[in-house]
């Protein structure tokens, strides 16, 4: 019953943390911050395919699955910290997978890029395509993940006629550096004029190469990506062996069992982390994103 009340304080406070307080009457600063929260919640989850999916509804996920992890771990170790510990990491997976679709949309946008930037030179070059319709026109044919970010600036811009506005939505939608810097390249040809050809061929060749040597990066990677699964399956194969072994089951229900599992998981928790912070590739920055 503790875990149970523990994990569920635990889950309570991510959802305090994802959802807005509701403004004060009479405080207009407090109802914009509020609103503007909500704002950037819901943008992210957009950004990582979730279109529909409140802060709220993301919210009420997590808890639900740290309550759920930490009544089940509750069976097999007992009711007390560890179950709790276990639940608080379960809560984290939405939050993972959330954060995996935004760097599988973010991988899938910069192997497009190139090819959709070639499309926009050749559209506003030979094509004579004006500068909106032709990156409009190209983000309609591109990947599906990039797509509901184009048809926000379609709609933006058919409503408008405002192409900064336009490139705003855009920018905002796909929070891509090579989105940001082809945006802004369009934008600043489109209101005072220049040589867009040369900058496009540039900046596609930049894109290659940036593509190839993170595509070498990554299949350098693949193995030890691989070995870094065996930190967690092998601790948890043993408890689960443990569990079977003699008294086991009660030992791990003991006071002093209950403390080495919170250990043990911190441990295999902190080794998780390190190696991926080992691994982790650069990750271009937004110069262009305000």
């Amino acid at each position: 019953m503790t875990s149970l009340i523990l994990a569920g304080l635990a889950a309570t406070g991510v959802y305090l943390l994802v959802t807005p307080r509701p403004a004060r009457r009479g405080s207009t600063r407090e109802r914009f911050d509020v609103r503007a929260v909500a704002d950037r919640a819901e943008l992210a989850l957009q950004r990582a395919g979730l279109d529909g999916v409140s802060p709220t509804q993301f919210a009420a996920t997590v808890l639900g699955v740290a309550v759920v992890a930490a009544a089940l771990a509750s069976l097999v170790i007992g009711p007390g910290i560890g179950a709790a510990l276990v639940g608080l990491l379960a809560g984290s997976i939405p939050v993972t997978s959330w954060r995996s679709r935004r760097s599988a949309a973010r991988r899938a946008a910069r192997e497009h890029w190139p090819r959709l930037i070639e499309e926009l030179r050749v559209l506003t070059g030979p094509m004579g395509r004006p500068i909106p319709q032709a990156l409009l026109e190209v983000g309609s044919r591109g990947p599906a993940a990039l797509r509901p970010a184009f048809a926000a600036a379609q709609r933006e811009w058919n409503l408008t006629t405002d192409f900064e506005r336009t490139v705003t939505v855009l920018k905002d939608r796909l929070a891509d550096p090579t989105a940001d810097a082809t945006c802004e390249t369009l934008l600043v040809v489109h209101e005072v004029g220049g040589e867009l050809d040369r900058r496009l061929a540039s900046l596609a060749e930049d894109r290659r190469r940036d593509l190839n040597d993170r595509r070498d990066a990554q299949a350098r990677l693949a193995g030890a990506r691989t070995a870094r699964l065996f930190v967690i399956l092998v601790p948890l194969g043993m408890a689960v062996a443990g569990l079977n072994v003699g008294d086991g089951r009660e030992a791990y229900r003991s006071t002093i069992g209950q403390i080495l599992v919170v250990a043990a998981i911190l441990m295999v928790g902190l080794c998780w982390w390190w190696a991926a912070r080992l691994m982790r590739l650069p990750v271009d920055e937004r110069v262009f994103d305000r």
